[in-house]
């Protein structure tokens, strides 16, 4: 038997009969997709009682493509999307930090300056006169960023501070912190070639190449293989027909995306290459998406968002989850801090992590992560990102002012609310 496979709803995996799973995952026993055109009528179901998935971003995302590059021919070149990848980068790694509080229905809005004081950190100990290795700065500037997630988290769910005021006192206090370790100066450059590199570097363009075949190759074996033992022990699994497409789609966008990068983008030399903060955000994005995904970890983050007394009765540990939860946000934090450093190559104190947290939390409910916990995936946060990188990119083309972008971002925003507010409704109400 075969339907849309959603990790969050796995529990119901186990039932035996079709019409125990199609009550229990409330879609109609015939929906229970078999075929390729059940499995497309079982979508729209799904779409039609308000579990869309990434169908409104990804349809804001052509919209947004279309209507910049009207405005400006240059949007849709080489240069302006390489560009967008990179500049994205961050909103991205920052999102995904976000999508652990939004899961838990809670929320993070420190998590700005605690990637301001992880790439101030990393900037000091790699610095001339302290000479660190770019290695151990790294590792040492992360450590720090997940230590301050668990003291916000032992601070959450220990003595029951609501998780706004403990962040939002987070979110001044590492911003005087950053500025404490910053001093006088308050320029820190970066001269670490490696550090960099992880903005201003990119593969050559035949690694490039290996690079996306090896990534599609594995993902689309582990696919295969997952759908196909499922199939053959009778759980839930999508066609075979559908499981190929997704192979297929994956490969269609690596090829697209290394023929975009591989362009030459340079002025007064050819640059060319898959860029490597590119490749930091697909191996986060992997990481987490697994975590979540395919753990016992991420099952229980689903469950207290979904129901946290519940999820308590069950025997599952509040304190444990929702502390690693807010550490795993500022580790993330601490990554999207240090490319931030790298693309600027410094730190200073005009680091904006007020900006920095409002567009994360946006970028990841423009997403699809629910505000009400309990939906969402490190996808959708990396979609968002890419949707208020391109706004942000379009605007700039066009030289439309801080506050043209603030308000359109705004107005974004409050569509996607209003669409996980309204869909949620009716899920409620079917």
């Amino acid at each position: 038997m075969s339907k849309i496979e959603d990790p969050q709803v796995s529990a119901v995996e186990e039932l035996e009969e079709p019409a125990e799973k199609a009550a229990a995952l409330a879609v109609p026993a015939e929906l229970v997709a078999q075929t390729f055109g059940e499995y497309v009528r079982a979508l729209v179901w799904r779409v039609r009682a308000g579990d869309a998935g990434v169908l409104p971003v990804v349809a804001g995302l052509i919209i947004i493509g279309v209507l910049f590059q009207s405005l400006n021919s240059k949007f849709l070149t080489a240069v302006n999307l390489v560009n967008l990848l990179i500049q994205g980068a961050v909103y991205m790694l920052l999102a995904m930090a976000a999508v652990f509080a939004l899961l838990l229905g809670e929320i993070d809005l420190s998590i700005g300056y605690v990637a301001g004081v992880g790439g101030v950190i990393m900037a000091e100990l790699i610095k001339q006169g302290t000479g660190w290795p770019w290695g151990l700065a790294i590792l040492v500037a992360l450590l720090c960023t997940a230590a301050i997630g668990t003291l916000h988290g032992g601070l959450i769910t220990l003595l029951g501070l609501p998780s706004f005021v403990v962040t939002l006192a987070g979110l001044l206090g590492w911003q005087g912190v950053m500025l404490l370790i910053l001093g006088q100066g308050g320029v820190v450059p970066i001269t670490s070639n490696v550090v960099n590199d992880f903005t201003s570097g990119q593969l050559t363009v035949l690694a490039s190449w290996i690079v996306m075949l090896a990534l599609v190759a594995v993902y689309g074996a582990r696919v295969w293989l997952r759908d196909s033992r499922r199939r053959a022990s009778g759980l839930v699994a999508p066609p075979v027909s559908i499981t190929a497409l997704k192979i297929a789609g994956v490969l269609v966008a690596g090829i697209v995306v290394v023929l975009i990068c591989n362009s030459n983008r340079g002025i007064t030399k050819p640059i060319r290459g898959l860029p490597w903060s590119v490749l930091i955000v697909l191996g986060v994005l992997v990481l987490w998406t697994l975590l979540l995904g395919r753990t016992k970890f991420g099952r229980y983050v689903y469950a207290i968002g979904g129901n946290a007394e519940a999820a308590r009765r069950a025997g599952v540990s509040l304190i444990t989850i929702r502390t690693l939860c807010f550490t795993l946000a500022s580790f993330t934090a601490g990554i999207a801090g240090i490319i931030y450093a790298s693309r600027l190559r410094s730190v200073s104190t005009s680091i904006d992590g007020g900006t920095l947290v409002l567009y994360a939390v946006a970028a990841a409910v423009i997403g699809g992560t629910s505000l009400f916990g309990g939906r969402g995936k490190a996808a959708h946060a990396v979609l968002g990102g890419l949707v208020i990188a391109a706004i942000d990119n379009g605007m700039g083309l066009q030289g439309y002012s801080a506050y043209v972008k603030f308000i359109v971002t705004a107005l974004v925003l409050l569509a996607a609310v209003t669409i996980d507010s309204l869909t949620r409704r009716t899920r409620t109400a079917r």
